[in-house]
């Protein structure tokens, strides 16, 4: 049994080897004058917030499912540099005044509307999942559940790896924080039902501690913004550059797929990322005092019709695949099963091809069956009897109903009448007839002059009906 697992502890790490290995040459391919290999982060577990009352889409985790690979798009459909497809930003300068608008101040709320992260302020590399209490649009994919590292960004992506780095971010200042350093170094978060914050506090670079301490903050709006605070930056982004972790500032997102090759079975379910859209920043406005937003333009996945799908104005080159009722462009998180349903060759039909509609000729042919002689077409054009027919019928139901409600009528009536006159002949002869019968008999007591039920007793034997009360002293 030792040995097993020392095996299975050895194929383990030359996978995550081998895996980090193929991120780097990935990263030293891209273009972004900040891109780094990627750094492996550690999810110890689940850490959820204790407090939202919604249940959570499950987060799967790629390294207990065959290990996934991070690659780039074919230029043929990258869209990275597009950066105002899905997202428009604005950078903040100090003098701005809606620099101050967009910092959110957790120190003026209520110490049990934040939270300190106890395991992300005393770690290096570790990342914790936090539940949202809403419906995040991310672009255009709503998320409840984030994960938050400690290297100053949040992982977006509903699948897990070590590389979190890579892709599918929302970085204020990714870089190699560490917050265990010192006790003043804080990761802390407050969600209030329409707004996340995640703040990195006093957080200080990795063996680079004696330059300074970093203090910013991220914010998700329930609308889709996204806003980027900078209290104290004592260091120039341009100058942070580390060859163990990336230094990245902006939006990232990416599909994953299969990856389909003749290889080994233990290859044949691997799964690739594929970065499609990134968002970069001039990160020589990053300084302190300054603040970035982020607002989120309309996308394909928003449209919930076929008619809005092809004929708004909002969006382009969107397609509708019937199949799976969804307005799509290809290039978002479901690329996978958009291929797999054959969306493509749909998406290249139009509405009426999904809702097909009788026209004027199909009309036509369909009455080709009908009878042509001049009593049948007399039957077929006139309306009135149709009318006379409908008539008829309402006033059978109204007279059914009338009866009903006479007889109903009639029944209360005597009831009450036999219940307000039980010594007329009718209602005593009923009452004698019941004198066989099984009665329950019941006592009531009054003690203390208090009523309460004392006893309640079921004759099992044939007995008048009887009540006994006891007078109150």
């Amino acid at each position: 049994m030792g040995l097993c697992a020392v095996l299975l502890i050895c194929l383990t790490q030359a996978e995550l080897g081998r895996v980090w290995a193929q991120e780097r040459e990935d990263g030293v391919s891209r273009s972004s004058p900040c891109t780094h290999p990627a750094a492996p982060y550690s999810l110890p577990g689940i850490i959820r917030d204790q407090h939202a009352p919604h249940k959570h889409r499950e987060v799967r985790n790629a390294q207990s499912e065959g290990g996934v690979d991070i690659s780039m798009l074919p230029e043929d459909i990258t869209r990275i540099l597009d950066t105002h497809r899905y997202y428009r930003w604005e950078s903040f300068g100090p003098t701005d005044r809606h620099t101050d608008d967009l910092w959110i101040d957790l120190d003026s709320l209520h110490k049990s509307q934040v939270r300190i992260h106890g395991l992300l302020s005393n770690a290096h590399r570790q990342a914790a999942r936090v539940a949202l209490s809403f419906d995040f649009p991310f672009y255009g994919h709503y998320l409840r559940q984030i994960i938050v590292a400690t290297g100053g960004f949040i992982f977006m992506g509903e699948v897990t790896h070590r590389m979190l780095t890579a892709t599918q971010y929302v970085a204020p200042l990714m870089a190699n924080f560490d917050p265990s350093f010192s006790q003043n170094s804080t990761v802390r978060y407050s969600d209030n039902g329409n707004l996340f914050v995640v703040q990195w506090d006093n957080v200080r670079l990795k063996d680079r501690e004696a330059e300074g301490a970093f203090t910013f903050q991220a914010a998700l709006h329930q609308n889709g913004t996204i806003t980027f605070g900078y209290r104290d930056v004592p260091v120039s982004v341009e100058k942070m550059n580390s060859t163990e972790h990336p230094v990245k500032v902006g939006l990232s997102d990416a599909f994953m797929a299969l990856l389909s090759s003749s290889q080994p079975s233990d290859e044949a379910n691997r799964r690739t990322i594929y970065e499609y859209h990134r968002v970069e920043i001039n990160i020589s406005k990053i300084v302190s005092q300054s603040a970035f937003e982020f607002t989120p333009l309309p996308t394909c996945l928003q449209h919930k019709s076929c008619e809005l799908c092809l004929t708004s104005n909002l969006t382009t080159g969107c397609g509708w695949c019937n199949t799976l009722q969804r307005c799509s462009d290809g290039i978002d998180r479901h690329r996978q099963e958009w291929l797999d349903y054959n969306c493509p060759e749909e998406a290249k039909g139009t509405c009426e091809d999904f809702n097909p509609e009788l026209t004027d000729g199909s009309m036509s042919s369909f009455n080709i069956s009908f009878p042509t002689s001049s009593a049948a077409l007399e039957d077929l054009q006139t309306g009135p009897p149709n009318h006379k027919v409908i008539t008829e019928n309402t006033a059978i139901i109204a007279g059914v109903v009338a009866a009903l409600v006479l007889l109903v009528a009639l029944t209360l009536l005597a009831v009450y009448y036999i219940n307000t006159h039980p010594t007329v002949a009718p209602p005593f002869y009923l009452m004698q007839r019941r004198t066989n019968n099984y009665w329950p008999s019941m006592k009531f007591r009054n003690q203390g002059c208090h009523s309460s039920y004392a006893e309640v007793e079921l004759g099992g034997y044939e007995k008048e009906g009887f009540i006994e009360a006891e007078q109150c002293c």
